[in-house]
């Protein structure tokens, strides 16, 4: 690495000055890289039980339409399923976590109102209504899951890079500079020291 900075001590305090601030810097990044990579896995290991939950919902809710179908008849569960009110208001709230926006979502979760008359429907039918209202609500925590994940997983990938410029290029440089300049203001004392005694000497 070619260092081409004037070997004076004003250059030798500024290069000092600078290698002390790229590791401070490198510091708190690698301590902020360590923190969204904690959070990140937490989050992960979340969305993975989520998954497993609302297939296991799903599952369930599909069985109960399967005996619906079977026992309401196919054309019957549709029309009722028109009566259904479509209940989609939530609010999506952020939370900062090492400046990083996080998103949370905020919805009441009602119990499930009858949208039929309890001639038309059946236990399956309402177990049915009950299993997707269950699987809404678990979407709504996956999708707030996986985008703080994702929000996660970028912050890291750029505080990443902002570390390795640090490590591999900025704090080499600023530590090769000092030394440099360290070693010619050296041999310049040395040339004035022997010089200063030759004079003595004449």
């Amino acid at each position: 690495m070619a260092v081409t900075v004037a070997p004076t001590k004003s250059n030798l305090f500024k290069a000092k000055s600078s290698l002390e601030l790229c590791e401070k810097g490198y510091e708190l990044l690698d301590k902020k890289r360590t923190v969204l990579i904690k959070e990140m896995f937490v989050f992960v290991d979340k969305a993975k039980n989520m998954h497993n939950e609302i297939y296991k919902v799903i599952s369930e809710g599909y069985a109960a339409l399967q005996k619906a179908n079977i026992t309401l008849g196919v054309k019957n569960v549709e029309d009722m399923s028109y009566g259904i009110p479509n209940d989609e208001h939530f609010e999506i709230l952020l939370r900062s976590v090492m400046g990083v926006d996080i998103p949370s979502l905020k919805y009441n979760k009602n119990d499930v109102q009858p949208a039929t008359g309890f001639y038309n429907t059946n236990a399956a039918f309402d177990e049915a209504r009950k299993k997707f209202e269950e699987v809404k609500f678990k979407i709504y925590e996956l999708a707030e899951l996986e985008n703080s994940i994702f929000k996660l997983a970028k912050e890291i990938e750029k505080t990443q890079k902002r570390t390795n410029a640090l490590e591999y290029i900025r704090i080499p440089h600023f530590k090769e500079e000092v030394k440099f300049i360290q070693e010619e203001l050296e041999e310049k004392e040395r040339e004035d020291f022997f010089r200063l005694k030759r004079l003595k000497g004449r």
